[in-house]
């Protein structure tokens, strides 16, 4: 009797809570399994869960038996009420004091759009296409080896991650919001999974409709947004920014924010003494595995992930000679792309569709390069020592796209691959001596990584691998320096160098953070003035 008013109140309680439970894969991934677990856990009637949302979500496999663990809320007698993910609201800023913000990617959106929250009208200038129209031009440079200087895989909106991923895993935590950063991407679209996700992906197949649709915000809000419209000088009056140059002139303060291979931009700001400084970087190649090599090795099953877990990812990382070597943006079930800005270079990158679906994983393997490695003499030498590198990769390959690589065991071991696997790089691979002319400090680092990362992941030291020419656009190559408070620049007022072009951020998310950031310091900048 007793047991059964037990039940019966358990049928009729109405109750949220919250729990973190460890389960194998094919339960957290089925909902009626999911639910069949809380419900014995919990001691209650699987009837009476209405539902499960998954809080936070990562995979645990460092043994043999491979969990998922999850932080989920659990709804009991009532339907889920709350929203999967907080709104932010957009006002009308039309006749609002305007900045420009030059540049559309991570940085140049988010700034814009926390302007638009601010009272402020931004005012977007983007050098290259719109996201669709970019994917055109992306598209031809497999089919006539050339890339547009201004539409590619780094230039148009969204910048260099809107065809290189969406990854939006940060380890930059402390310098502001970055839930913020994902909840605004689900209100204009993404899976709400990135909430929950350890390591949140959009996918470079889904990211594009998001990116339209922030920028629809801005315009919706009374904000412009320019394409084709290329900046070529800051407009000064004494020692503060009051506007800038493109097709016509913008006046307002300058949110800058173009990206990571902007060297123009950086080319001009050094001859206007604007003051910028070299920064370290990392150099190196792409390396692809098949992708169920990876998933064997990752999760210790021959059979690989199976039918319950996603493409497996992993993280490398050593020192060498004193400079850390390490994987770099992995891209599990993912392609390598032809990442360059102008004619005559290669780079490459790598991107991943939502699904992670391809035959092949990879990852930038790179090498930490200091200015005082390359005997640094002034602020653009490191962009230099990008420029030469990719230009001698592109002469390797033929002067096409055609990029050069090599098997990986056969790089260790300074031999020349007579023949190379089967690759996703689309435009074409060339066998090449990378051990041979790739710069020594850069070599030999990656052979001795290699030789630890094979030590520590059986069967990841392979021939089965091979590594593509060449990595080089991990982290802007300059650092245009501000002030640490007002992050202005630290002489010219109405400056506010933005995200990772400027040296301050390290991805979409970080970016995004910045990009935030300085629009409240813009804010904050025009609030003083009146």
């Amino acid at each position: 009797m007793l047991g059964m008013k037990l039940k019966m109140l358990y049928l009729c309680t109405r109750m949220t809570n919250e729990s973190q439970i460890r389960v194998v894969p094919e339960v957290a991934a089925q909902e009626d399994r999911l639910k069949a677990y809380l419900a014995d856990e919990q001691g209650i009637d699987v009837r009476t869960i209405n539902g499960v949302r998954i809080l936070k979500r990562s995979i645990d496999a460092r043994q043999r038996q491979i969990y998922v663990n999850l932080k989920v809320r659990v709804y009991v007698n009532e339907q889920p009420h709350d929203d999967e993910y907080q709104r932010t609201e957009y006002p009308n800023v039309e006749g609002k004091p305007q900045v420009i913000v030059v540049g559309a990617g991570p940085g140049g959106l988010f700034a814009a759009l926390r302007l638009i929250e601010l009272g402020l009208r931004p005012i977007v200038l983007e050098r290259g296409k719109d996201v669709h129209e970019r994917k055109k031009d992306l598209a031809l440079i497999t089919k006539t080896q050339k890339v547009d200087a201004e539409s590619n895989y780094c230039f148009g909106e969204g910048g260099a991650g809107a065809y290189s991923d969406g990854k939006l895993y940060t380890r930059s935590k402390k310098r502001g919001n970055t839930d913020k950063i994902l909840n605004v991407f689900c209100q204009h679209g993404a899976s709400t999974a990135i909430l929950a996700d350890a390591h949140p992906h959009i996918g470079t197949d889904r990211l594009p409709k998001v990116i339209e649709a922030m920028r629809n915000t801005i315009i919706r809000c009374g904000g412009e947004v320019h394409f084709q419209t290329k900046m070529t000088q800051l407009i000064l009056s004494g020692e503060t920014v009051v506007g800038c140059i493109a097709d016509k002139e913008y006046r307002g303060p300058v949110i800058l924010a173009t990206g990571h291979s902007a060297r123009d931009v950086y080319r001009y700001l050094s001859e206007a003494k604007i003051e910028i400084e070299a920064k370290g970087i990392a150099v190196g190649v792409r390396l692809e595995h098949p992708s169920q090599l990876i998933d064997q090795i990752q999760y210790h099953n021959k059979q690989g992930r199976g039918r319950w877990l996603p493409a497996a990812e992993y993280a490398m990382v050593t020192q060498v000679d004193g400079r850390g070597v390490y994987s770099f943006c992995m891209c599990p079930g993912g392609f390598v792309i032809p990442a360059a800005t102008d004619k005559e270079q290669i780079v490459v990158n790598g991107m991943s569709p939502a699904n992670r679906g391809t035959a092949w994983s990879n990852s930038g393997m790179v090498v930490e390069v200091r200015p005082e490695d390359i005997e640094a003499d002034d602020c653009l030498a490191m962009m230099r020592f990008q420029e030469e590198l990719e230009k001698a990769c592109w002469q390797q390959g033929n002067m096409k796209q055609t990029a050069p690589a090599q098997r990986m065991a056969d790089f260790v071991n300074g031999r020349l691959s007579y023949d190379l696997p089967k690759s996703s790089y689309a435009p074409g691979l060339i066998s090449s001596p990378l051990h041979f002319w790739l710069p020594k400090m850069i070599s030999h680092r990656l052979q001795e990584g290699f030789k630890v990362f094979g030590r520590n992941a059986h069967g990841f030291l392979t021939n089965e691998a091979v590594m593509i020419a060449v990595e080089t656009r991990t982290s802007s190559p300059v650092r245009i320096v501000r002030d640490r408070d007002t992050l202005q620049h630290v002489r010219i007022q109405g400056l506010f160098p933005c995200g990772e072009g400027a040296g301050y951020a390290g991805g979409i998310v970080s970016a995004g953070v910045d990009g935030e950031r300085c629009a409240e310091a813009c804010a904050n900048y025009l609030a003083q003035l009146k």
